[in-house]
């Protein structure tokens, strides 16, 4: 009887690499490894490789395949901070998604960077991260009723305003219009004092966040003042034609049949519609079909409409997000029907 133990398994080839990256600026290079080199170590933690940094010289030490997918990443991320493209933690999450990496491991060292869709509004320039983000904005601006449909944290409502206050802020529309249909969220939050903007005014918190951060707090008040933003619940659309406008519909899961069918049937003569939502956070009451998955199914292939689906990986909230929706949508895999109506 053979008393060896099993040979353990080969070691993961390991390689180093020197990375030179030009122009020398002290600034963009700052820039690139972030405060006590915390974009480095956050590359370093999801790659699992280690990177020392040396005036524009980098040593990354790893598995070959990680290595070379982190030398192709600083690559790309220098040279968007050389284009002036703002690095954050929040942005270089995104781009370390895992469809990203692979993208960026198959496109090889000397491949073009490419066109970079960025929105400019009065405070700041937003930028689409990932290609999903890159083609929900080009969506956006090339048909006139768009629907964004995925989990939280992807961008969809916060990329649908600034689409809307860039095309206020280059006039080709006169004013914009936020609707959201009033569904409390497992709360009966009971009666709500004031007007009806004061009525509505929480479920169109983000949205007004969105706003502030682009226009700032007096241009924005100064917009409601003179109706040039519009915010109105969904019930209060019915009859109305809106022409010239940007329109969001936010939340666009809690929407009925009959009411995402009246919405849509709203839009005028150069207008833009934009409709977000999550099918996997609907509040309706039971045995109610949300509009947002009924006209996802109808509507596909309409021309002039554009649908685009984000996944888990497009979430650019804190990375524990994207764990946590991946970990309920795991969970609901595991259950039967029966078990969800019971939740």
């Amino acid at each position: 009887m053979n008393s060896e133990p099993p040979p353990e398994p080969p070691a993961t080839p390991s390689t180093q690499q020197t990375l030179t990256l030009e122009p020398n600026d002290a600034r963009h290079l700052a820039m690139l490894c972030g405060h006590l080199d915390s974009h480095l170590r956050q590359i370093e933690e999801r790659l699992g490789i280690r990177i020392s940094a040396r005036g524009n010289q980098f040593i990354l030490d790893g598995p070959a395949v990680n290595v070379a997918t982190g030398e192709r990443l600083l690559i790309h991320l220098y040279a968007e901070v050389c284009q002036g493209v703002g690095l954050s933690p929040e942005s270089l999450h995104l781009q370390l998604q895992e469809a990203g990496l692979e993208h960026l491991v198959a496109s090889g060292r000397d491949a073009p960077v490419e066109a970079i869709a960025v929105i400019r509004t009065k405070r700041a320039s937003i930028k689409a991260r990932g290609r999903n983000q890159q083609g929900y904005v080009r969506t956006i601006k090339h048909n006139d009723i768009n629907f964004g449909i995925g989990p939280a944290g992807t961008g969809k409502t916060y990329l649908a305003v600034a689409c809307a206050v860039e095309a206020l802020l280059e006039e080709r529309v006169r004013r914009i219009l936020l609707v959201r249909p009033a569904v409390e969220a497992g709360e009966k939050l009971g009666f709500l004092p004031g007007d009806l903007a004061q009525k509505i005014d929480p479920y169109l918190r983000p949205l007004y966040d969105a706003l502030y951060e682009m226009l700032g707090f007096d241009t924005v008040n100064k917009y409601i003042e003179r109706n040039i933003i519009e915010v109105a619940p969904l019930a209060f659309m019915r009859g109305r034609t809106l022409n010239n406008a940007f329109i969001i519909l936010d939340e666009a899961q809690n929407t009925t049949r009959e009411q995402m069918k009246m919405f849509l049937t709203r839009i005028g003569f150069g207008s833009t519609a934009v409709i977000t939502g999550d099918a996997t956070q609907i509040d309706l009451p039971r045995g109610a079909q949300s509009g947002l998955t009924h006209v996802s199914n109808i509507l596909a292939g309409v021309d002039g409409i554009g649908f685009t689906y984000f996944g888990n990986k497009d979430v650019v909230r804190h990375p524990l997000v994207q764990r946590v929706v991946e970990a309920y949508d795991a969970a609901e895999d595991s259950t039967t029907p029966l078990d969800r109506g019971k939740v």
